[in-house]
């Protein structure tokens, strides 16, 4: 998502006098330019809400090896309309021909999610018939490596040397430099389209999630530490896409217009694992007084 603030302007930029009080490191890293504390802070929040996606889906799969009920545990749809969201972001990256980092991140949420939905009908298959176990890991193992191996960008999506665009100060998803307040452009109309049904992908996704959550009224095999990072991180990107300075001559309702479909992504997909993080608590506790309740027999009368 935080390559959102950070798409191409224009192909060839000059950092002394395009930004010459900016970052010269991040500059030439993310092609961005950060002149002052705001922008500093939006790239930062950027960054590291960045690192916890690429860090969320971990505890999970360690939570589904350790149970071995991650089909029992998590939602199907939930799994796909994350993966859903991330391959909007992938084909974005793609479409609006976004460096190499950028392209390479979208590659690696996508890789993952492919990961988590190909573990749940691993454990699916297995929990259903254990003998074939196997049999069922050699399957698996090729159709993940098939799926890496396809989503391994070549070279029309990446840039020739000497070729990179350069993001000018105050940039935007594939915004003009022109008038702030212009009319969406038909390269900005696709991006805003794309990000939009990603926002849905990510909504829709927690739904299902929280109604098998109360369906079973168990949270068991879910991993806390998951929705805990993805909260994190959609709180922090949202943070960063509203500390960031619009570009000259825009306003800050036109430049929030022109992130809607990210900010209600992220802040809305935020309140809904908020939501499931009550889940754990509610249930946890339910689940604590049950135990309580239940009397406890002596050894001697089982014997």
């Amino acid at each position: 998502m935080l390559w959102a603030l950070l798409a191409p302007l224009k192909p060839v930029g000059n950092y002394t006098t395009d930004c010459p009080n900016g970052s010269y490191f991040v500059w030439e890293i993310l092609q961005a330019c950060t002149e002052d504390a705001r922008d500093v802070a939006s790239i930062a929040l950027g960054l590291f809400s960045v690192i916890c996606f690429m860090f969320s889906a971990f505890p999970q799969c360690y939570s589904s090896y350790k149970n071995g009920n991650m089909d029992e545990a998590l939602s199907i749809w939930f799994l796909l309309g994350w993966l859903g969201g991330d391959s909007c972001n992938f084909i974005g990256a793609v479409l609006a021909q976004q460096l190499p980092l950028q392209t390479y991140t979208a590659v690696y949420y996508v890789i993952v999610d492919i990961f988590m939905v190909a573990l749940y009908w691993y454990y699916k298959v297995k929990n259903r018939s254990r003998p074939d176990g196997t049999a069922i890991n050699v399957v698996v193992m090729f159709v993940m490596l098939g799926a890496a191996g396809s989503l391994i960008p070549g070279s029309r999506v990446m840039y020739p040397i000497g070729e990179n665009p350069r993001f000018n100060k105050r940039s935007l998803l594939s915004i003009p430099q022109s008038s702030g307040n212009q009319a969406f452009t038909p390269k900005e109309i696709s991006g805003f389209v794309i990000g939009s049904f990603s926002s849905v992908f990510y909504l829709a996704s927690r739904l299902p999630q929280l109604c098998r959550n109360m369906k079973r009224k168990s949270t068991k095999g879910i991993s806390l530490s998951l929705f805990a990072l993805m909260i994190i991180g959609n709180l922090t990107y949202g943070l960063s896409v509203l500390l960031k300075v619009p570009r000259r001559g825009q306003t800050e309702v036109n430049y929030a217009v022109h992130h809607l479909p990210w900010l209600v992504g992220s802040l809305g997909t935020m309140a809904l694992d908020i939501m499931i993080l009550i889940q754990f608590a509610m249930y946890e506790t339910q689940s604590s007084e049950s135990e309580l309740l239940i009397p406890k027999v002596p050894r001697k009368q089982l014997q």
